[in-house]
C-alpha cells in the first residue's frame, strides 16, 4: 500500500521552480520487491554517448518504455520504446494518482555502483513541450541529487534520494535549473531510477 499522506510531501522554496519530494512514497517491503523485479525483468542496455568529440559508454544502463512507439532523444541518443509491461504500469498508475497526469513514457536508469552517474543537464527536449513535469521514482541505494540555477550561482540544492521515494519537478524548473547524479568514491550499492515523462 502507498503510505503517502499530505504531511509526507516536502516542497522546496526555490525561485523559478516547483520541486516536491515524497521520501516514503513506496513502503520499504514493496520498494524492495519492485527493485528486484525491475533489475531482473527490464531489458537494460548501455548506449554510447559523444561528449566534446569523444565517444564512450554511457556511465549507467538504460531502458525506455512508452506509448505508440514514440522514440525519445537526448544527448544525441535516440531510444526506441518497449511497450508498457504490467510492472511498470503498476508503478505508473501509482505515480499518476499523485501527479494527476497521464504519462506517456518512462526512462529507466540503472546505476550499478558509485562510478555510474548522470552529468549536469535539464530535461528540456522539445518532445517534452513547455514546462514539462518529470516524476522520478528511486529504488535501491540512496544517491545525492544536485540542482543548480542557471543564472543565480547561490541557488543550489542537494536532495538525498531514498529507496522508495518520489521526486517531482514541474513548472518552470527545466528552463531555469539543471540537475545531476554525481559519481561517488564511497562504496555504494545498486540504484534504479524511473523518470516518467509526457511526450508531446
Amino acid at each position: 500500500m502507498n503510505s503517502l499522506f499530505p504531511e509526507d510531501k516536502i516542497q522546496f522554496d526555490l525561485p523559478n521552480a516547483t520541486v516536491e519530494y515524497y521520501a516514503n512514497f513506496f513502503e520499504m517491503n514493496e520498494a524492495d520487491e519492485l527493485f528486484r523485479q525491475l533489475k531482473n525483468e527490464i531489458p537494460w542496455q548501455q548506449d554510447s554517448i559523444t561528449v566534446f568529440g569523444k565517444t564512450h559508454p554511457q556511465p549507467r544502463l538504460t531502458s525506455l518504455f512508452g506509448n505508440e512507439g514514440k522514440p525519445y532523444s537526448y544527448s544525441n541518443i535516440v531510444m526506441q520504446p518497449n511497450l508498457w509491461n504490467p510492472l511498470l504500469m503498476e508503478i505508473k498508475n501509482r505515480v499518476e494518482e499523485v501527479c494527476q497526469e497521464n504519462f506517456t513514457t518512462v526512462l529507466l536508469n540503472y546505476y550499478r555502483d558509485g562510478k555510474d552517474s548522470m552529468g549536469w543537464h535539464a530535461d528540456d527536449e522539445k518532445e517534452l513541450g513547455i514546462n514539462p513535469i518529470i516524476a522520478s521514482a528511486t529504488f535501491g541505494a540512496e544517491r545525492m541529487f544536485h540542482l543548480k540555477h542557471n543564472s543565480m550561482a547561490e541557488q543550489k540544492l542537494k536532495i538525498n534520494l531514498q529507496h522508495g521515494s518520489l521526486l517531482l519537478m514541474k513548472g518552470e524548473t527545466q528552463h531555469f535549473w539543471k540537475h545531476q547524479i554525481p559519481k561517488t568514491s564511497k562504496p555504494i550499492g545498486e540504484r534504479i531510477n524511473l523518470t516518467f515523462r509526457i511526450l508531446k
